[in-house]
């Protein structure tokens, strides 16, 4: 009976499990993931992420805004200084970065950080909208395709990796609203070329979009580059604030009639500010409702409007994603 006992113990007993908070049940040699960062090298990007921000700034400001000591500030500053990547003014006791983030720079463009940075949130935009999903930058006049999530091979794409077209046309345009106004200036002074009856080339009123663009923070375009595609685009920024990419949506016309714009537009959004945030970008910003004249003036131009921060709105000097 001792051993019948034994083998039906042996037999009917299951592992525990352990019950978690929400009430469900999960193997008891479940392990949360280990943790693999080192305190000091997150210091010593905190530090690095506050010279982006503010410098050149004196050691007391940078420790604060990197919620450091100043004795730690001070020897992680030492120990970049000594590699060149930080650089101190002795006589005004400020500190700046230094000139090797110039190669570290140029090689994340040449690696294709961004665009491997951006696919997994193409790739979620894509499945979420059920439709191709694209990330553009400016590259000196025109726009360049870096990166594209195709949610369906039998869907249609409007663009291709390494593809290039001017600024002033589609989503391009977003691109043009937050470059330096010397580009923006040079852009406008040429003769604009047109690629559908739809497509706007009058500069004067391509330069009066553009402060439109900035203050609503995203674009809705139909028919300016390929005839019967439309697009929902919003702006992608980095650590520094600036906008170095444009992300979209991209769509037959006949698949977007009105509402269905209205419906991807807060996934585009959603879309970009994690990428964003990926780069290092506040995650503050914000997207006020459209007022009623604002969408009159919308279905006018065939852009709608939202508001943004102001101070993340103007164009700024190049990233090191440009």
């Amino acid at each position: 009976m001792a051993q019948a006992s034994r083998g039906k113990g042996s037999k009917g007993k299951t592992r525990p499990r352990s019950r978690s908070s929400n009430g469900s049940h999960e193997p008891a040699s479940a392990t949360p993931a280990r943790d693999y960062s080192i305190a000091a090298v997150n210091r010593a990007l905190d530090l690095l992420e506050a010279l982006s921000r503010i410098g050149p700034a004196p050691l007391a400001a940078l420790a604060d805004d990197a919620r450091c000591t100043r004795t730690a500030g001070f020897r992680l500053l030492r120990t970049l200084e000594a590699r060149g990547f930080a650089i101190q003014d002795e006589a005004r006791g400020m500190w700046r970065l230094g000139a090797r983030w110039g190669v570290l720079g140029r090689a994340a463009v040449e690696q294709g950080a961004l665009a491997a940075t951006a696919m997994p949130v193409l790739a979620a935009l894509g499945k979420t909208s059920g439709e191709n999903a694209y990330l553009r930058v400016r590259d000196g006049l025109e726009s360049e395709t870096i990166a594209i999530y195709q949610t369906d091979p039998g869907l249609r794409l409007y663009s291709e990796v390494g593809k290039r077209q001017p600024l002033h046309a589609g989503s391009s345009r977003l691109l043009l609203a937050h470059a330096p106004e010397s580009v923006q200036t040079q852009v406008l002074a040429q003769r604009l070329p047109r690629f559908t009856p739809a497509t706007r080339t009058d500069s004067a009123w391509i330069a009066a979009d553009l402060q439109r663009i900035r203050t609503r923070g995203y674009l809705l375009t139909t028919d300016e580059v390929v005839a019967g595609a439309a697009t929902v685009a919003a702006p992608v920024r980095d650590a520094s604030g600036q906008v170095v990419a444009v992300l979209s949506v991209s769509a037959p016309s006949m698949r977007m009639r009105p509402p269905r714009p209205r419906t991807l537009l807060p996934m585009v959004l959603d879309a970009a500010q994690k990428l964003s945030r990926m780069l290092g970008a506040a995650s503050g910003e914000s997207h006020a409702k459209p007022t009623e004249s604002e969408r009159r003036g919308a279905a006018v131009s065939g852009h709608s409007s939202t508001v943004v921060a102001p101070a993340l709105a103007s164009p700024g000097p190049h990233s090191i994603f440009r």
